[in-house]
């Protein structure tokens, strides 16, 4: 593979993009909304000691959210689109290889990704007046942004080059980003209330003046849905690795202070076993239950197995288009146009 190649790919894919008038006006939205949520993620989180790290991470969240959205359109017919109109050909006659052109569209698709990330950086500067931003926090977000960017354009680029007709493609590649976001979400809904068992919960009777009998226990059973069975299904979800990966910060009280640690106590939590209850109401301290940094502490990180899924699933889609694209083609599929 040659860089002054893939670079001159690259720079023709968003040579093309940058001519239309719609991108800029999709950037201007974009930070729009920003400026949007900004302002209401401040009032959100002005209570507390850490307001730049909970507007630091809606932010972040914002910026992959309008990447899983937009992206697929931009990456969706990357191959196929020049397939189409007849101008794949011309480039593969050239010097350029077949990676090449694989990489630099994959480049170009990730530099789109990348401009909403440039667009949030004001606002995410904005966050970090806010106090209370770990820098550890910072790094490990952004780095973790940016391989889901190249992830989500990967997919995209894939699909493009493995299936013949670009408005195919692109709703292909929504149906498997909607998988990963929204899918895994819905599994573990279902498989959750799907899956259900006994449990027995015990608490103090009371007698006929109202008082605790401390000597016994009244019990009753009931069933209860199992996520702690089911929960793995959100590994491989793109906003629960970002918020997975990211080190959380508490409060004095235990509690996260921003999205990442919200997003992750709700998935750490789903990982416990519903056991048996007992609520004591003759005991000093009746309620007793660990803390969010303790449930967090307790339980199992989820991050590397769902990127690991999200790189075989893009790494797959990419090659096979790599070998779809390859020349000289051994065989097409039926109506695709090579020159």
């Amino acid at each position: 593979m040659s860089i002054t190649s893939i670079g001159i790919i690259a720079r023709l894919e968003l040579t093309q993009r940058l001519r239309s008038v719609g991108w800029y006006v999709l950037l201007g939205v974009f930070a729009l909304v920003l400026l949007a949520v900004t302002g209401f993620s401040f009032a959100v989180y002005s209570w507390g000691d850490f307001v730049g790290a909970g507007v630091f991470s809606i932010v972040v969240n914002m910026v992959l959210l309008l990447v899983v959205l937009v992206s697929p359109t931009l990456s969706g017919n990357a191959i196929n689109g020049d397939r189409d109109a007849a101008t794949l050909a011309a480039v593969q006659v050239t010097a350029a290889s077949t990676g090449d052109i694989m990489v630099g569209k994959l480049v170009a698709a990730v530099a789109t990704g990348f401009a909403f990330l440039v667009v949030a950086i004001p606002f995410l500067a904005v966050s970090l007046l806010g106090g209370g931003s770990n820098p550890l926090v910072l790094l490990v977000s952004l780095l973790v942004l940016i391989v889901e960017i190249i992830i989500v354009a990967a997919i995209g680029v894939g699909l493009s080059g493995l299936i013949a007709r670009p408005l195919f493609s692109v709703a292909t590649t929504y149906l498997v980003i909607a998988g990963l976001v929204i899918g895994t979400l819905i599994a573990f809904l279902l498989g959750g209330m799907a899956v259900r068992t006994e449990t027995t919960q015990y608490n103090r009777p009371y007698d006929d003046v109202g008082n605790v009998d401390c000597e016994s226990w009244d019990s009753y059973t009931t069933e209860v849905p199992r996520f702690d069975l089911v929960w793995w299904v959100l590994a491989a979800n793109p906003f629960v690795v970002l918020a997975d990966a990211t080190p959380t910060e508490f409060d004095p009280n235990g509690y996260p202070v921003d999205m990442f640690g919200q997003i992750k106590l709700g998935v750490r939590s789903a990982q416990q076993t519903p056991l048996d209850q007992r609520f004591d109401e003759c005991s000093d301290d009746p309620y007793v239950y660990p803390t969010p940094e303790e449930t967090i502490a307790g339980t199992v990180p989820s991050w590397f197995v769902g990127l690991g899924v999200q790189l075989v699933l893009a790494g797959g889609l990419f090659a096979g288009a790599w070998s779809r694209t390859r020349t000289p083609a051994k065989r097409l599929p039926p109506g695709t146009r090579i020159a």
